[in-house]
């Protein structure tokens, strides 16, 4: 890890390097995207025009959150209905999910490509499905699901550059370069005016890395049990990332929630307890913000916790929001919407679970310490269908 960000860590651990080589690769992962472009548009253009087409996006644990942060941005960006469902429901309850008459668009998110999952569904949408086309958005060439993709007319896969392959146990460049292809993917006939966005993505995520760093790392030291992360809109995805990025650089040692501002309100607040640290990722919009605010000025009022942490851009009357550490990325008048914001509000998360996971004795490319999770999931039969 270089020094620049910040982080007292050998040069050694894959963790570390991965989480700080992020922004680098999203300007990578966007020169990739605008050098694919031509044969991108020809594949999708031609899938959009069939009629009563739907739009799946799926995966396996984080890689299945790439598709809850992107469901929106593809209906809206695609005018197709998109929704994300991950590769361990279709596999046990394939019909629930694949309709043999309706025309699907399969986006599947994977790292390896390797997980059994992975490609049980690809074989179940191919028997399932009259009409049914892939996009394969994956950072290893050698994985099993681009090998039985990469010959198909019906497929194309879009490989990620060299290093978004984390060799770590915890998805972190993998997790945040695969969402932004498939928000820049879902956009595509746009791609040039999101150089900018890339950009300002990049800038964020250089200023969590160099500027709060040391702050985060210093909050790992105080003795939480419990992490409570709340997003809305895609970046209750990003939610739902962090608690499970925690969850497996401590090996289960620190207990986290995930929920949206207003789904928090009922009864999942009740987990709040004088050990417990919580992180507000705050939305862009003005109108969803109002929701946020009023839900952290509850909490303030009445719960007992023990550290709070607010992370969102230029936000308006702060000081209202009494938290201990405001992750404030403010630059200029410009900011990014929230699906793109998504993508940097992972920071802080994989920051305190890599320093969590130190502070406890833990190594954090393998934290499993009875071998329970791997990089690559075991022990899944997959039956016939």
């Amino acid at each position: 890890m270089k020094s620049n960000t910040n982080l007292a860590i050998t040069e050694s651990s894959h963790t570390a390097k991965e989480i700080a080589s992020q922004p680098r690769l999203w300007k990578e992962t966007y020169q990739s995207i605008v050098n694919k472009k031509a044969s991108l548009t020809s594949f999708l253009n031609d899938v959009y025009k069939i009629p009563n087409l739907q739009i799946i996006l799926t995966g396996a644990g984080t890689s299945a959150f790439i598709g809850e942060i992107l469901q929106q941005s593809f209906s809206r960006n695609t005018g197709v209905p998109a929704k994300a469902i991950s590769t361990t429901d279709i596999v046990t309850h394939p019909r629930d999910f694949f309709q043999q008459a309706v025309p699907t668009l399969l986006v599947s998110f994977a790292r390896s490509g390797d997980s059994p999952e992975s490609l049980a569904t690809f074989d179940l949408a191919e028997k399932l499905h009259d009409v049914i086309f892939h996009l394969i958005i994956t950072c290893s060439p050698e994985g099993k699901l681009t090998k039985a993709a990469i010959n198909k007319k019906n497929c194309f896969v879009f490989l990620l550059p060299e290093g978004t392959n984390d060799q770590a146990l915890a998805m972190t460049s993998s997790f945040t370069s695969m969402t932004l292809a498939g928000l820049l993917i879902s956009d595509i006939k746009n791609i040039a005016q999101h150089e900018e966005n890339v950009n300002k993505l990049a800038e964020f995520g250089k200023t969590i890395l160099d500027r709060y760093a040391t702050e985060l790392i210093e909050v790992t030291e105080l003795d939480f049990k419990r992490i409570v992360f709340l997003g809305s809109g895609p970046l209750k995805g990003t939610a739902k990332e962090s608690h499970l990025k925690v969850i497996e650089l401590t090996d289960g040692k620190i207990i986290c929630q995930y929920d949206s501002f207003l789904g928090f309100r009922h009864g999942p607040k009740a987990g709040i307890d004088e050990s417990t640290l919580l992180i507000y990722l705050f939305s862009n919009d003005p109108y969803v913000y109002n929701y946020e605010v009023d839900l952290v000025k509850s909490i303030n009022n009445i719960e007992n916790f023990m550290y709070s942490i607010g992370i969102g851009q230029c936000l308006t009357k702060p000081a209202e929001l009494n938290l201990n550490l405001t992750i404030d990325l403010c630059s200029g008048s410009n900011k990014v919407s929230d699906d793109f914001f998504a993508i940097c509000s992972i920071l802080p998360a994989q920051l305190i679970g890599l320093h969590k996971s130190l502070s406890l004795g833990l190594v954090p490319d393998s934290p499993s310490k009875n071998g329970g999770i791997h990089r690559i999931v075991q022990g899944v039969t997959i039956y016939p269908y």
